[in-house]
């Protein structure tokens, strides 16, 4: 691992650590791990089914498989997943209370496996939600995916946020600017912060070996957000509902690899969808 030292513009000085090539293979692991620990998750996702639940289950399912989760105790967070619901935008903490028809919730898992982080998250639907909301989730994991595009090498970090949030706003939804994606590693969060807002051509250069975790959040009404008397829920002020999703990825020359994926989920989900 090489440590990259950059200055910028508003004096900050960033470490950013760019990983060897079998690093970001351990860095896949993780990410696989957490990918498919989601994928277990939508097995089980269905109204009446507590977050709680779906926290243990996470729990048990990363220990099976020699990982820890990576939430657990991080800065005090109480639990091992993230559950988010509807105008919960990030950080909510998994309780008792039952998902009903119509509600979305996302699901943010950490995993470290072999000293490495994984890191991704998805939205997923309770029953049947409305098409108004069916289409914020669209177009978020679309977002997603642009801003992924951007990270090549000899590209900025302000090309990704550019890229969510110009497609975003141009679907008439609104980009969350207090939370951001990062750099993902040995530790959980490290440089660069990723915002999902930003201007062509500045911020950081992007170099191989930089792993970055890309998460849009964008929400249905305004863009505001404010934290629960819990210290983590961060919610929309309006209270309209949020989407969320993650991927951790390589900085490529061509295309970025995506160390994490969908698969997992979207295979259930689908099965399921047949029963």
């Amino acid at each position: 691992m090489l440590l990259l030292t950059v200055l910028t513009v508003n004096k900050r000085l960033l470490m950013i650590y760019l990983k060897t090539e079998e690093e970001i293979e351990l860095l896949r692991n993780s990410n696989i791990l957490a990918a498919k620990t989601l994928g277990e998750l939508a097995k089980w996702i269905e109204p009446g089914v507590t977050t709680l639940k779906l926290n243990d289950l996470a729990d048990a399912y990363i220990r099976d498989y020699k990982g820890v989760p990576g939430f657990l105790n991080y800065r005090g967070f109480p639990k091992s997943i993230c559950t988010s619901v509807n105008e919960q935008v990030v950080h909510g903490i998994p309780n008792e209370e039952p998902l009903v028809e119509g509600d979305i919730v996302s699901i943010d898992c950490g995993v470290i496996l072999n000293g490495f982080h994984g890191d991704m998250a998805y939205t997923f639907e309770i029953g049947e939600v409305k098409p108004e909301i069916k289409n914020l989730l669209r177009v978020t994991k679309e977002a997603l995916y642009k801003g992924i595009e951007q990270a090549i090498v000899g590209g900025r970090i302000g090309d990704i946020g550019y890229a969510i949030q110009r497609h975003c706003e141009a679907e008439g939804y609104s980009v969350v600017r207090e939370m951001v994606g990062h750099g993902v590693g040995r530790k959980l969060h490290e440089d660069p912060e990723l915002p999902n807002v930003g201007r062509r051509g500045y911020g950081s250069k992007m170099k191989r070996g930089m792993v970055l975790a890309i998460e849009p959040m964008i929400n249905f009404g305004k863009k505001d957000v404010v934290q629960e008397k819990d210290g983590w829920t961060v919610r929309t002020s309006d209270k309209s509902v949020s989407a969320h999703f993650e991927h951790s990825v390589a900085v490529a020359k061509k295309e970025a690899e995506i160390l994490s994926t969908f698969k997992y989920i979207e295979e259930n989900l689908s099965k399921r969808a047949q029963l």
